[in-house]
This record gives structure tokens, C-alpha cells and sequence, in this order.
């Protein structure tokens, strides 16, 4: 098999992570969400250029959680990152989301999902990403004016049911 000099994997995943830049970039010019789309977007607390508070760093010392749904302010997207500011426990928090930290990007309204292997030296291991259509989760928040935010240590329990697309299986094997 010939090696892939072009490295389409890096390529796919650049793409799919320009579906989140772009999504995050309407909801930016706007100032909201349309109709009942709302995000779960998971990413390392931990991964070169992520800041956040240290309570936050101090809670969530892997990975976070966050959504975005009805309360958020200042989003700001730039080509490699997002900045939020949301609130936790009542408590305003400024958010710097570097695209190459997130794990995972979900859509419950439409059962959208993108997931991402991502290293935390992105250099140690080539990344891949995922498509995966799942049902939306049966999961409530506590109260839907809010934003809730969530960590989880492994890839925690999804809801089952849906195909998966992997690039992976595109990848040249060694």
C-alpha cells in the first residue's frame, strides 16, 4: 500500500473541525441558537492553549463538559479557538477553547456528534475523528435557563443505537 503522503487523515479532521468553527461563528453573528439547537461540547482541560479557571481546572482536571444553550455571553471565534463566557453555579467564568482540545461536539436536537481521539501532545499520536448519529439523550438539566456543565474521565456512557463512521478505517495501516 502506498503511504499517504497528502495525510487525508489530518485533512478530514481539519474539516470536520471547521463544521464546529462554523456553526460557533453563525451562533456569534447572531447572538443566539437557532430554534431548538443547543451544544454539548467536550474538551481537555488539560490540552495546549485551553484557559480556564483554575476551580475549574481544579474540578475538572481531565476533561469538561459544557453547554450551550440559553445563557451565554462574549463568544468569539477566532481560526484556532473560541472564547465563552458562561456561568457556573452562579459563577461568571471566561472559557478559551482551542478546536484541537475538543473531544467531542453534540447537537441533541438534530442527534449531530463529532468526536475527536485527541492526545493531549497532539505530537505523540495522530488524531482521528469520528461521525456518530445518535439518539438524543434522555438526560434533563436542572433548569433550562441555564448552562450545566458535566466531566466524565472515560468516554461515558453514550446512548447507544446510532452508526459510526470512523477514519480510522481509511487510515494506512503500518
Amino acid at each position: 500500500m502506498a503511504q499517504d503522503h497528502i495525510r487525508y487523515d489530518i485533512l478530514a479532521q481539519d474539516a470536520l473541525r471547521s463544521v464546529i468553527r462554523k456553526v460557533l461563528s453563525e451562533v456569534a453573528a447572531t447572538g443566539h441558537l437557532p430554534g431548538d439547537h443547543h451544544f454539548f461540547i467536550t474538551f481537555l482541560t488539560g490540552a495546549p492553549g485551553v484557559r480556564i479557571s483554575q476551580h475549574l481546572k481544579a474540578k475538572y482536571p481531565e476533561q469538561m463538559t459544557i453547554v450551550i444553550q440559553h445563557q451565554f455571553w462574549d463568544l468569539k471565534i477566532t481560526e484556532s479557538l473560541f472564547e465563552i463566557g458562561l456561568s457556573f453555579s452562579d459563577t461568571p467564568e471566561k472559557l478559551v477553547i482551542p478546536f484541537n482540545a475538543i473531544r467531542g461536539f453534540y447537537d441533541p436536537s438534530v442527534s449531530f456528534e463529532l468526536e475527536f481521539d485527541v492526545a493531549v501532545n497532539e505530537e505523540e499520536e495522530a488524531p482521528s475523528a469520528e461521525i456518530t448519529a445518535y439518539p438524543a439523550p434522555v438526560e434533563k438539566t436542572e433548569d433550562a435557563g441555564e448552562e450545566k456543565s458535566t466531566a466524565t474521565d472515560d468516554d461515558g456512557g453514550k446512548p447507544g443505537g446510532g452508526s459510526v463512521v470512523s477514519l480510522d478505517s481509511f487510515r494506512k495501516k503500518n
